[in-house]
Parts: C-alpha cells; structure tokens; sequence
C-alpha cells in the first residue's frame, strides 16, 4: 500500500503554501503576484510548454488606442456574448485591460511592436472588434508571453514548480466531517513518474486547468484540456454555470497530419477570406459565389466566432465536402512572413504554400465558456478554493467568448485573486487524512481506459456538437450514464494513474455539457438547436448545483447529484 506520510503537525495559514493547479497564463499569474509574501507550489501534469496558453495565436486585448473606448470593448463582448454577458464583470475586466497589458511588458513578453502604436504595440484586429486593439506577439503570442512568465516563475524562490503532478480531488470541510463552513484545506496529488498520492495541504488552492475540449474528438486544444478544475470543484459542490456553450473555432488546420493546429482568427481579420473547395461549382455556377460568409451575416468573415462556425458547419453539409478555404493569398507574401510566421512554417512543413494555395480549415472544439462559477476575486462557493481563467464562469464570455478576451481575463482575475488571498490568510489547518489505497490494486487491463476515452469524445462530437437535438442529447447522456457507471467501478477498484483520472473528469464534464444544453430550451450564441431554434426575448445563465454528503474515505466522497 502506497500512502503519503502524515503532516508532522497542523499547518499555519501564514507558512502553508498556496497550491495552483494549472500552470498556464491563469495559474503563473497568481504565482507571481503571490510569490513576494507567501510560499507558492504550481502542479503541471505535463510538461510545463504544454498549458493551452502556449497555443494561443491571436492575442490579448487591451483598450490602449485613441480610438478605442472601455465601451466599445464592452459592448463588442455583449455583442458577441449574445445577450448573456455580465456587464460589470465586462466593464471591469475592459477597465483593467491597459493594466493587464503594461504589466505583461513589465514581465519582458516580447509583443510585436509599432514605434507609432500604444505602448509602442502593434495592435491588430478580429472578428467582432469594432477596431485594433489586439496586442500580439506575431502569430504566437500565447508561447510568447507563456515562456516569459515561466522563466519569471522558474526563478522565483518562493515558487516551486512540480511537472508531471495531477491533482486529483480536492480536500474539504465535508471530507473531514467538520461542523464549521464549507471550506477546501489542500489537494490530494498524485506524481506520475512514481505513481505516489501526496496529502498537500494549503492556505488556499487554485484551480487553473484550462477548459475541457479533448472531451471532442476534434479540438484545438493541447493534450492537457481535460476538464480537471470543473469536474473537480463539481464534485466538491461548487456550482458550474454555462456548459452548454463550447466554442467551436471556426478554423483549425484540415490535414491527416496535422489534427489540432489552429489557423488564428487574426488572419480573417487582416483579410483573408473563407471559400467553398472547388468541388462546390458543380451546384454553385461561378467561382465568384465560392466566398459564402457574406451569405450568412453582414460583417461577413469578421462575424463572431459561433456564427462563423456554424456558417462553415451548413455549407460543408450543404456541398458535402469536408472541409472549406481560407484563403490569404491577397495578404501579400511579405506581409504574412512578418505577421504569420508560425502558420506560414507549419502549413510549409505540409507542402501548403500559404502564400500561394489557400488553407483547408475545418471547426474544432476550441474553448469552454462556461465552468466553476466565481466572482471577480477568482472565489468559489467554498472558503479556500479559488479558480481563474478557462475553468471559470465568471459572466464575461456569456454565450459566446469575443476573439482575445479569454488571455485578458487571465491577467486581470490572476491579480485580483491573488490580492484577495493575500488580505484573508484563512483559519489554521486541520490534520488531513492520507490517501487511502487499502482497498486496491493495480489496474490489470488499460484498455477499458482507452476504449471509453474514444468512445465518449465520438459520442461527444456526434449528438454535443455545433448543431444539436433534443433527440440527440438524451441518447448522449443515456449513454454518459453508463460509461460513468464503468469508470466510477475502475476507479473503485484499481490504485489511479493520468489517464484514469482524466476519463473520470472528462465524463463528469460530458454530462454537464448535456445537462446544460438539454436544460436550455432556445437557440443562442454556440447553443443551436433544431428543436428550439428560436432565440427567447429574455434569458439568464444555466447554473447547475449539486448535493455532497459527507464521505468517510479520502479516497472517493460520497456524491448525490
């Protein structure tokens, strides 16, 4: 039996360290505003380079030119959130957004630069921005401003980084049958490399994991989008809010080769146009009637993201074809060598001469607008639990994320959570019990993992995906009921590795996804469907709940829904 050594004595809030979960742009912001006062450790459960961060392409949005306005910011986050945008949390995070860009030059992120722009920025524009305000690092900011805080983080001495180290359920009040408010104490942790499950005790614990788009077969998402912080904080009793709405991004790279690299949305919004493939003339007429966005919205390739999703989605099932163009050639050479490095290499590397040939693009699941419901502190519905970026539901995305907004939100909550942290230290720490592993062994076959991993992200991107049906969702969580009925059994049964643990939070995220959207009975942002195709005057947020008994093993709680 494999157990972690118990604490050698009850923790002060004032020395226990913080524990972030996630080390992307979210997790390293908190770390870094945190690290001069308090002790901080950051779990990755891969390599650190491999955070969603690091994939983004477009950039971050600052309100910094003259022609900008924090109400225009907000009103294009409504726009595109149709209707279900908080305001104040919009207005606040447009507010700091100047901020949230200084400091990232504060901390050396090497953004492209203009001598006549803001700050010195280039800025760029995307879809559903009524003007540049896009601060980027070419066409790889996310890695641009990912390895930069890292290398902050890295040499930090108050911060320890842990790789390959998955969290794997949170330590409650409830687990340790105790009478006071509901409260979070530390995490249970397990080190891949050894297969050991440490007891961490924290002051505070922060869930940073990003969203949960590997639960689709098709995804712009790195290998780590496993949906951990929101199954997690779920089945802890955290209430989760607008799952319904995925974001599927309308362009990701069509290639055997190459399943998950995005095409940046920053191209359309430079120019570049989506076609039909040829193959469509035979039913159109005329090559001049291949370009289609303007036949689905006025602001044509520029509209936002759900709407050019779903306009790419009709016209390939229209056709018949598997995917459409993007086509940048008008750009110029020289001007996508400059700005578009990263795509113009990769796409190189796939004998796709952008500069010459337009680009196979297909939409991929891309990012979760909903998540763990908090505040603009980063605070959840239990004393000591925190969460902050693509985990959340805080009310500014609404029901569809604007281009750019989602690395904003990041810096902006990052640092309010930490000053939060920072003003309530919390009460001192009980003694929390070990892991327990008397009850099980080694898994003796891994393919019942792999099998149901497969199965749930087809059955995902079949009956969940940017056009949905009633029908389609029940037979989705008839069949999410059984497979969770499989791995609740294996978890019971066998001591827990990577894959295990991301099966299990991948169906608890499935289900709320289904949950949700059966929930919603209209069509809105990223949620289509048939049956209620209708968009109703007056909407409000899904907010799921769920009850949690107190449990007697720290292996598994106890859970009701």
């Amino acid at each position: 039996m494999t157990r972690a050594d118990p604490p050698p004595e009850t923790p002060d809030p004032s020395t226990a360290p913080v524990v972030i979960v996630g080390a992307g742009l979210a997790g390293l912001t908190v770390a870094l505003h945190l690290a001069g006062q308090r002790r901080v450790i950051v779990l990755a459960k891969r390599q650190l380079g491999e955070a969603a961060t690091a994939w983004a392409q477009g950039g971050i949005v600052g309100v910094l030119g003259e022609d900008d306005s924090v109400e225009s910011h907000v009103r294009d986050t409504q726009d595109a959130g149709a209707g279900l945008v908080d305001e104040h949390t919009a207005r606040f995070i447009a507010e700091n957004s100047a901020r949230a860009i200084e400091w990232l030059v504060e901390q050396e992120v090497p953004f492209s630069a203009d001598p006549t722009g803001p700050l010195g920025l280039h800025l760029t524009r995307e879809g559903g921005h009524a003007v540049r305000r896009i601060a980027h690092a070419a066409d790889a900011t996310g890695r641009a401003i990912h390895e930069a805080l890292l290398d902050r983080v890295r040499s930090h001495p108050s911060i320890e980084l842990r790789e390959r180290w998955m969290a794997v359920d949170l330590i409650t009040s409830r687990l340790l049958h105790r009478e006071e408010a509901t409260r979070c104490y530390g995490v249970y942790a397990l080190d891949i490399d050894s297969g050991r499950v440490e007891t961490l005790a924290a002051s505070a614990v922060v869930l940073a994991t990003g969203g949960v788009g590997k639960v689709y077969r098709y995804t712009s998402n790195p290998e780590t989008a496993t949906g951990d912080g929101i199954a997690m904080a779920w089945r802890a009793g955290c209430r989760v809010g607008n799952m319904e709405f995925i974001q599927f991004h309308p362009t990701c790279l069509y290639h055997p080769q190459e399943r998950s690299f995005l095409i940046t949305e920053a191209l359309r919004g430079e120019g570049a146009r989506l076609l039909l493939p040829d193959s469509a003339l035979a039913t159109l007429g005329s090559r001049e009637a291949l370009r289609f966005m303007p036949a689905h919205d006025e602001r044509a390739e520029l509209a936002p993201r759900d709407i050019v999703a779903r306009a790419i989605d009709f016209e390939m099932k229209k056709h018949g074809v598997d995917h459409v163009w993007l086509d940048a050639t008008g750009l110029g050479a020289d001007f996508l060598r400059e700005h578009f490095p990263t795509i113009l290499a990769r796409c190189a590397a796939l004998g796709i001469d952008i500069t010459r040939q337009p680009i196979p693009v297909v939409p991929a699941a891309h990012y979760t607008c909903g998540g763990v419901v908090t505040d603009l502190q980063g605070r959840t519905d239990l004393a000591g639990l925190y969460a902050v970026g693509e985990t959340t539901y805080t009310g500014l995305h609404g029901a569809n994320r604007l281009a750019s907004n989602s690395l904003l939100e990041c810096v902006v909550l990052g640092r309010t959570c930490a000053e939060h942290m920072l003003a309530h230290p919390g009460p001192s720490l009980p003694r929390l019990p070990d892991w327990d592993e008397s009850q099980v062994e080694n898994a003796d076959e891994q393919v019942v993992i792999s099998h149901n991993w497969d199965e749930l992200r087809l059955l995902m991107w079949n009956y969940v995906g940017i056009v949905r049906t009633t029908k389609r969702l029940e037979r989705a969580l008839h069949r999410i009921k059984l497979l969770r009925s499989e791995i609740d059994d294996y978890y019971a049964n066998f001591r827990v590795n990577r894959d295990l643990l991301e099966l299990r939070n991948l169906v608890d995220c499935a289900e709320l996804i289904v949950r949700s959207a059966l929930a919603r009975h209209e069509s809105r942002g990223l949620h289509f469907s048939r049956d209620f195709p209708q968009t109703l005057p007056v909407s409000f947020p899904t907010v799921l709940m769920r009850t949690v008994r107190p449990g007697r093993k720290a292996r598994a709680l106890s859970i009701s829904s």
